[in-house]
């Protein structure tokens, strides 16, 4: 974001004096001289890096020193870009005559860890005034009712842009379950047994087959430790009906398969609670302030890579609170693994 280490010094005295404010002075005082060596490095090698390539770009086409010789420019993933990529696109299409056409979808954007600002997207107008904006309201991937909730889910956020999601896609069966054990420790179990009934259900012709002949099955994980959830037998005991794989919820953008399974809806490990430092706040835009913007949208992005339905498993006391929400709507119920409805009585103070 073109910030030198004066300006987030200068953003560091802005800031209120709370909890994190001698924490992220300490930050600045560690990492200061690691960037200063970054860019002495840099010099001494004559050489620029990717961020740089996108800044000193657009500096050249803003000051006039390069003419764009494009006269349109389309962007992909649109809702993934940085300040700096808005940046260098805006300054390409500067001149009349020129021409700008970005397609991305704003409920999918969930990199900002790698500096993605939604709000390029969002405030669209803002970066680079008016134009046409079409809308691509049709999937050919989840059944309407999956789209139906999911969209539902995502647009509690008001800054998301608002869309209708439609489909023609067939459903099999329920597009949403979620089942609940004792304890962490019987999460890969639970998962075998859902495995098992697809299975079975495939055998006897209950349901129909995936596009290879195959069930294609994804677990999701929020983090990479939650491999563990995936049974390490899968291919001996289901391999002649499904094929199943491992993903976290951020690698399985852009892909889908017929069954998701989300093993770690467990209070703070989905929606990471902590998704963010709040020392990004002295170099990244404040961008998306709904509490869990981010967590949510990629909650999103896991619910929808599925063609046909979505099992969650989560842990007594433990519930993630995005899997609260989605009973309180009547989205779901949570069952044990046998089917049995689970009551739990909460906290009249916390909801815990």
């Amino acid at each position: 974001n073109c910030l030198s280490l004066g300006d987030m010094a200068e953003r560091l005295r802005a800031m209120p004096d709370d909890v994190f404010k001698e924490r992220h002075r300490r930050f600045l005082e560690i990492a200061g001289p690691v960037l200063q060596a970054w860019d002495d490095a840099l010099d001494e090698e004559r050489a620029i890096d990717f961020e740089d390539m996108l800044n000193q770009a657009a500096e050249h086409l803003e000051q006039g020193r390069y003419l764009s010789p494009y006269r349109l420019v389309m962007a992909d993933e649109f809702q993934d870009a940085s300040r700096a990529r808005a940046r260098l696109c805006r300054a390409l299409v500067q001149a009349p005559g020129r021409f700008l056409f970005a397609v991305g979808d704003d409920w999918q954007s969930i990199n900002r860890f790698a500096g993605a600002d939604v709000s390029v997207m969002t405030r669209f107008h803002q970066w680079f005034g008016q134009g046409q904006v079409l809308r691509l309201e049709q999937t050919f991937r989840c059944p309407q009712a999956l789209c139906d909730v999911s969209s539902h889910f995502i647009s509690a956020n008001p800054s998301q842009i608002a869309k209708q999601v439609r489909s023609s896609m067939p459903s099999h069966g329920p597009v949403l379950q979620a089942f609940q054990v004792a304890s962490r420790e019987l999460i890969t179990d639970a998962v075998g047994q859902y495995l098992q009934r697809l299975h079975e259900a495939c055998l006897a012709g209950a349901i129909p087959a995936g596009r290879d002949g195959r069930l294609q099955v994804f677990v999701l994980g929020r983090y990479n430790a939650d491999r563990a959830a995936l049974p390490g037998n899968w291919k001996a005991r289901f391999g002649a009906t499904m094929e199943v794989g491992f993903l976290t919820a951020h690698r399985s953008k852009g892909m889908e398969a017929d069954y998701v399974i989300l093993p770690g809806m467990l209070d703070g490990a989905f929606p990471n609670t902590r998704a963010d430092d709040p020392v990004l706040s002295l170099a990244m835009p404040s961008g998306d302030t709904y509490p869990l913007g981010e967590e949510r949208r990629l909650f999103y992005v896991a619910l929808t890579r599925a063609r046909r339905s979505v099992a969650m498993f989560t842990v007594v006391g433990k519930r993630s609170s995005f899997l609260d929400e989605l009973e309180r709507e009547g989205a779901v119920q949570v069952t044990t693994i046998d089917g049995k409805p689970v009551r739990e009585e909460r906290c009249p103070a916390c909801g815990t």
